[in-house]
């Protein structure tokens, strides 16, 4: 019986933390209205517009924002919907919002029209950590913490799928994806996925796999539905608008991450003038520019820019999950 209540004690600590997580990130710290914000604004996925959460203190805080990507100091404008996690392209939206007081955690996935209305919506368990929309608009996926997996050491793993708006497939997990290392097929129990990002046509992705204390970089082909590993510690990959290199998280130190560049052509890693510690999934303002978020030593949150040979420059104070959603489908 104590063994009983030992476990469900230590199954409610683990999923208290994973909760924490969202939380945590959710406010980013203690914050102030650095800038003016214009609220009640009705956004759209307009070109040439920066799209992010708003983490300014005030009733519309962990709401989306936009500003204009050439102008980002400009006051905000902030709309109504609420995101955990947000990213846009080329007419489609996901929006990742974790349920109100859902016990095991639930996250609410949310398509979004380039009007950003809803569209589609599917529950998915665990907590929102990563969120991206195919090049072409045609495909969402996301990344999710989840509890109760048997391989996870520290009592939490990641759940990874996509959806495609044209064909409605649905993946809500790619754990089933057959993997190559080394030119031969990879099974391990400990198998585990996040952080997709797709080539401009949606055909191939490239994605993180963690198995056995390593992290590889897997090329995916979406269609033939096969991947091979072409990289070691690559974490949180993002390819860039021309497909030649892609930008990740690279561990320097346990729970420690720097931004690093790989060439996918010469398997060349260079590291951009930016050596501070980063967690999250870089998105390419251009084929040369990074945007991500930082936080501070004060518990803010901030979005960057850094060049792959300028240095970095702060773009938005008191924001997080930046994407530039533009253009429509073609």
């Amino acid at each position: 019986m104590r063994k009983i209540i030992a476990l469900i004690a230590g199954f409610a600590v683990l999923l208290g933390g994973a909760v924490a997580y969202v939380v945590s990130a959710r406010h980013g710290g203690a914050a102030v209205n650095a800038v003016p914000v214009s609220t009640g604004q009705t956004l759209a996925l307009e070109p040439s517009t920066l799209f992010f959460r708003n983490l300014a203190d005030g009733p519309d805080r962990g709401k989306l924002a936009a500003v204009p990507a050439a102008d980002p100091a400009a006051a905000r404008r902030v709309g109504d919907l609420s995101c955990d996690r947000f990213a846009a392209a080329r007419g489609t939206a996901i929006c990742l919002r974790l349920k109100p007081d859902s016990l095991p955690p639930l996250t609410d996935l949310i398509v979004l029209d380039a009007n950003l209305k809803e569209v589609y919506r599917e529950p998915l368990p665990g907590t929102p950590s990563r969120a991206r929309v195919s090049p072409d608009g045609r495909t969402v996926n996301w990344t999710l913490f989840v509890t109760g997996d048997s391989y996870a050491a520290t009592g939490f793993s990641t759940r990874t799928g996509f959806y495609n708006l044209d064909t409605q497939r649905m993946i809500k997990s790619v754990e089933t994806l057959p993997i190559f290392v080394d030119g031969n097929r990879y099974f391990a129990a400990d198998v585990n996925f996040w952080g997709i990002t797709f080539s401009a046509d949606g055909k191939r992705f490239y994605l993180t796999m963690a198995s056995k204390g390593k992290t590889y970089l897997i090329e995916a082909d979406s269609v033939k539905y096969y991947g091979e590993a072409i990289a070691r510690n690559v974490e949180c990959p993002s390819l860039s608008p021309d497909g030649r290199r892609i930008a990740y998280k690279q561990k320097v130190a346990t729970g420690k991450w720097r931004l690093a560049v790989l060439d996918l052509a010469t398997r060349k890693v260079t590291h951009p003038p930016d050596d501070r510690l980063l967690d999250d999934q870089p998105v390419w303002r251009d084929n040369n520019t990074l945007l991500y978020p930082l936080r501070a030593a004060d518990g803010t949150t901030d979005i960057w820019s850094v060049g792959l040979t300028k240095p970095p420059t702060l773009l938005v104070r008191h924001a997080t999950s930046p994407s530039l959603g533009g253009g429509q489908k073609p």
